[in-house]
């Protein structure tokens, strides 16, 4: 007795199997969590090394090489990246998927402390974290007062603010943009210093040596002891302003003669706003492998009690939050799931023409979906978009062995069998073809398996999503549905005049296609002809088709960042960032702007402009970044980019190309081929906002030591470097507490004695014999310029260039150009490579090519073994390239590309289409061995199985329709899969019910029927 028949016989075994896997899913489903993709963030460490004064160069030959060179030999990097700045050192470790990020993160730091004693003294300890070196925040959080100034909304927000952000699940670290934190500000009035014959040194000295706290013991008596609190730290502007900086002809020279002391900001080289006012924002960066939507929550949960802890005229808004885009799109999923639903039921319902009968598939929706969650559970998946779309997908795909299960049983009782026997009997009949489609399917995504890095984690959720919930589906299918089948099914002798006009229809379409089917097996090599022109078409459609990563999404945001010349100031960025944010303003569809000026450095900017609701625009996003382009061009003092923010999880900071040229000569012989590529690629009409990050043209003044003369005034070449660095850089010397806080005191040039190169001139040292000696006497002064940053691309000297596609352009063509044009410009010691989009792209290319191959092996060799024969597999599979043209005509004239989505779409597509096949060539075997010649036995398989096969072609259809005409946040995204589906299904279809009887007609096994196959001799007779 088979799970089938002992099911039929038992129904509330039946009824409660089902039930049970209902219950399990769930329960598996309250505790899943949701994202946007499966966890594809592949985990990064970062390494950040102060090392001040150090110049770029520096840092990068003294600290970067020699953090790179130890770090290189860790197992699993995929990208090791730095960046040198002026007095930093940042190098981003990228990893293999695989890797554990707390293993890596400890792998690191054992590296880099192996190294410690070859780096400079006078560094900081480096700073290792699980979190890119340069990321940026995930969620925006706006602070207003109408009554505070900015050093107090700073100092608020930093003692009563930061900290609850902080303790967000989730959460790497809280970034304070246009941050103004406190510190006291000693303005050195550079003329009174030498007037009174003193140095930075001696004001360093007094800070240090009268601003102190130092424990002072306790007084013990003989029942009672007193803690001894001794006042010595300075707290006031006053307190400061009398400090004793000199004793001379018996009086004293305090702080207040010599300086200007007042209670300031540490530091002005960043400030933000928020629609057309000053705002200091609160930036949330993530853990490179947490969660957006749980950061999100996290942020809007604690965001309430904030506010009502606030002080009057103070308030905090969420200013940008990447998480609603991810919000919108799963609930838009939801609804296409919705949809899906409700069209597929209204197949049944047609082909069925009873109610009563198309509760059976119908049933089978929520318990292989819900059934599922219990399979993602266990597996360790998410909600999220990939595994939605299986879902969509799924509600076509779950009723398909129901239904062939169902037509079969409810075929024998129109022709008289009572429903039980009948249900036994079809079952049995038609259960191998379930087993073989179900396996099938399933065998289509065994390779996913062997899919590396990101792509393959995004594969592999959707994959086995969609593989469980079709196993489930045919294990309803033999258990569930032939029990229901035979409680609900009866023969009807007076059909309803509805139910009789579609059987009328039906019964016409199978005669018709009976006949035409007939006809077509005369004219067997045209039919095979048309199939091979048919299938050769799609080589044309993958050539004209464009190739990316993944669709440009609207995700509700445009970001604009750009760049003032090097050396400009705050000041310059914010002039220009207000014509940014007017011509962003003036956009009906823009919700609010968001502007950083200074990030990362004081000469660059970010722009935010967040958009309306989905359905309270009439553009998107992408339309309004094309226009808004040639407006920003025309920004003359900035180069300044509107760009759309990437999918699949990329960095905010990455642009669609990028293009990295490597070398190990130097940064100056770096530039000439960057100019040179740079020179050639710019005609190119498919590359748009071109840029590089290498730029030595930064300002600079070169001072150089004559180290003889400095030596014969007894004058420390180390004492000139700090007395510059004090007063031209702003050096913190002490630190001093207010409310419990500690805060830097920082000595400085006032800001007018610093305005120019002639600052040196005025400038005293003192010499050993007591006399003041001029700088300038001590030095030459050079103008050149410098680098702002250095780049290092595993372990090379490296430019990347970025830039945007023009309309019309893809990925995969321009890239081509670029390797072409790099082979052309370049010398051969010259390397290239790609990084962030592009690099990920030309990963997933690669990947899922040997996919797709894999894929058809293992169908081809799980129906081989099914059918046990090398040539049926070949007849079924012969569908594949025909629904593959299908697939791509409907890419190509519904506007979409070959990318993830797509590509996902057509190795599901594999597996979707084959099951007609099996179906047909199934049911003439058993026809043959009936006693039924080959053609005979064709044509017969095939008109029974002709609604059946329409019936699952219209809910595989008509289900991925809402996925194809979807809207909203992640349309772009979901529409390439839906279209595959469409397309490939309805021309590989309507195909296969031509070429597969034909084919089959050719060179289909000859089975003989069942009692010949039996040697005289071997028949038993049964015991009596």
């Amino acid at each position: 007795m088979g799970l089938s028949e002992l099911c039929i016989r038992r129904p509330v075994f039946a009824t409660v199997l089902s039930l049970l896997l209902v219950l399990v899913g769930i329960v598996s489903y309250s505790r899943l969590t949701v994202r946007e993709y499966p966890n594809i963030d592949e985990p990064v460490v970062s390494v950040v090394t102060t090392y001040p004064g150090a110049s770029a160069s520096i840092v990068e030959s003294q600290v970067t090489q020699v953090l790179e060179g130890s770090i290189a030999g860790i197992e699993g990097i995929d990208v090791l990246e730095s960046t040198s700045r002026s007095e930093s050192s940042r190098i981003t470790v990228r990893f293999r998927l695989e890797i554990d990020p707390d293993v890596a993160a400890s792998d690191v730091r054992d590296r880099v402390s192996r190294v410690r004693q070859r780096l400079p003294d006078e560094i900081d300890e480096p700073v290792i974290s699980k979190v890119e070196a340069d990321a940026q925040p995930v969620v925006f959080i706006v602070f207003r007062s109408d009554r505070m100034s900015g050093l107090e909304l700073s100092d608020y927000i930093d003692r009563y603010v930061v900290d609850r952000f902080k303790n967000i699940s989730g959460v790497a670290d809280v970034q304070i943009f246009g941050e103004r934190r406190y510190a006291m500000r000693i303005w050195i009035d550079r003329e009174r210093l030498a007037a009174y014959s003193l140095t930075v040194q001696d004001i360093e000295d007094a800070l240090n040596g009268q601003n102190v706290e130092i424990p002072s013991g306790r007084i013990e008596s003989v029942d009672r002891e007193f803690t001894v609190l001794s006042r010595t730290g300075l707290t006031t502007v006053d307190q400061f302003n009398d400090i004793v900086v000199k004793r001379a002809g018996g009086g004293q020279v305090h702080m207040s003669d010599v300086a200007r002391v007042e209670l300031g900001a540490a530091d002005e080289r960043r400030a933000s706003r928020f629609n057309g006012g000053a705002a200091i924002i609160v930036g949330l960066i993530k853990q490179a492998v947490a969660n957006p939507l749980d950061v999100s929550a996290g942020a809007r949960a604690v965001l309430p009690a904030v506010n009502e802890s606030l002080p009057e005229g103070m308030s905090a808004s969420i200013g940008n939050d990447n998480a609603v885009f991810i919000d919108r799109s799963i609930k838009a999923v939801f609804q296409t799931i919705f949809e899906a639903v409700v069209l597929v039921v209204l197949v049944i319902v047609v082909f069925l023409r009873s109610f009563r009968a198309s509760i059976i598939p119908i049933v089978t929706i929520p318990i292989s979906l819900i059934t599922t969650f219990a399979l993602m559970y266990a597996l360790g998946f998410s909600v999220n978009t990939l595994t939605l779309l299986a879902f969509v997908l799924a509600i076509g795909l779950v009723v398909d062995d129901a239904i062939v299960v169902l037509e079969n049983i409810f075929r024998h009782i129109e022709h008289g069998m009572k429903p039980i026997p009948a249900a036994i009997k079809g079952a049995r009949e038609i259960g191998f073809a379930v087993v073989a489609m179900t396996l099938t399917l399933a065998a289509v995504y065994a390779p996913v398996a062997f899919a590396p890095g990101r792509t393959g984690r995004l594969f592999t959720e959707f994959a086995l999503t969609l593989a469980g919930a079709v196993i489930v589906s045919g294990f309803v299918a033999l258990s569930l549905t032939p029990m229901m089948c035979s409680r609900l099914l009866k023969h009807e002798e007076k059909p309803g005049r509805v139910s009789a006009f579609i059987e009328r229809r039906l019964r016409g379409m199978e005669e018709g296609y009976r006949r035409l089917l007939g006809a077509t097996l005369r004219v067997r090599p045209a039919v095979v002809v048309l199939a091979l022109a048919v299938a050769a078409t799609s080589v044309y459609f993958l050539r004209v088709l464009p190739s990316e990563l993944s669709p440009v999404e609207d995700r509700g945001m445009i970001r604009v960042t750009g760049s003032g010349p090097e050396g400009s100031t705050l000041a310059y960025t914010a002039r220009y960032t207000n014509q940014v944010e007017s011509i962003l303003s003036k956009e009906p569809e823009v919700a609010s702007v968001l502007i950083i000026n200074g990030f990362p450095e004081v000469h660059r900017f970010l722009v935010i402009g967040r958009l309306k609701d989905w359905d309270e625009r009439d553009k998107r996003q992408q339309e309004l970044v094309t226009e808004l382009t040639p407006e920003l061009r025309r920004i003359a003092g900035v180069n300044a980019y509107a760009n759309n923010p990437p999918s699949l999880g990329a960095s905010n900071n990455s642009r669609p190309i990028e293009f990295v040229i490597q070398t190990s000569a130097t940064y100056e012989q770096l530039d000439e081929y960057v100019d040179r590529f740079l020179e050639r690629i710019r005609d190119y009409p498919g590359l748009v906002s071109i840029d590089s990050d290498l730029k030595l043209n930064k300002p600079e003044i070169s001072v150089t030591v004559d180290r003889a003369k400095a030596a014969d005034l007894g004058i420390d070449v180390a004492v000139l470097g700090r007395t510059l660095e004090s007063l031209l850089g702003g050096r913190q010397v002490t630190r001093f507490e207010v409310a419990g806080e500690q805060y830097d005191v920082y000595v400085q040039l006032d800001a007018r004695d610093r305005s120019s190169p002639a600052t040196l001139d005025t400038i005293y040292l003192r010499s050993a014999s007591g006399e003041m000696v001029q700088l300038s006497n001590l030095v030459s002064v050079r103008e050149s310029v410098a680098p702002q940053e250095l780049k290092r691309f595993n372990q090379l000297r490296s430019a990347t260039i970025s830039a945007n596609l023009a309309p019309g352009f893809s990925q995969g063509q321009a890239l081509a150009f670029l390797d072409q044009t790099a082979r052309e410009v370049l010398p051969q010691t010259v390397q290239t490579d790609v990084s962030g989009q592009s690099r990920e792209f030309r990963a997933a290319g690669q990947s899922l090519a040997v996919i797709f191959v894999l894929a058809l092996g293992f169908i081809y060799l799980v129906l081989a073994a099914q059918f046990e024969s090398f040539r049926d597999p070949v007849i079924i599979m012969l569908t594949v390239p025909l629904s593959m043209t299908g697939a791509l005509a409907a890419l190509y004239f519904a506007g979409g590309s070959l990318n993830v989505y797509s590509q996902i779409g057509l190795v599901t597509l594999v597996g979707l289409i084959t099951k007609h096949g099996i179906l047909i060539v199934e049911f003439a075997n058993q026809q043959q061995e009936a006693g039924f010649d080959r053609r005979a036995a064709v044509i017969e398989a095939a008109v029974l199985r002709l609604r059946p096969i329409l019936m699952t072609t219209g809910a595989m259809v008509l289900g991925a329709v809402p996925l194809a005409l979807a809207s909203g946040a992640g349309a772009e995204s979901r529409a390439q899969i839906g279209w595959v589906i469409v397309g490939g299904m309805s021309l590989g279809t309507l195909l296969t019910l031509f070429v597969v009887p034909v084919v089959y007609s050719l060179i289909g096994r000859i089975h003989h029927t069942a009692h010949a196959e039996i040697a005289p001799g071997l028949v038993h007779t049964p015991a009596e």
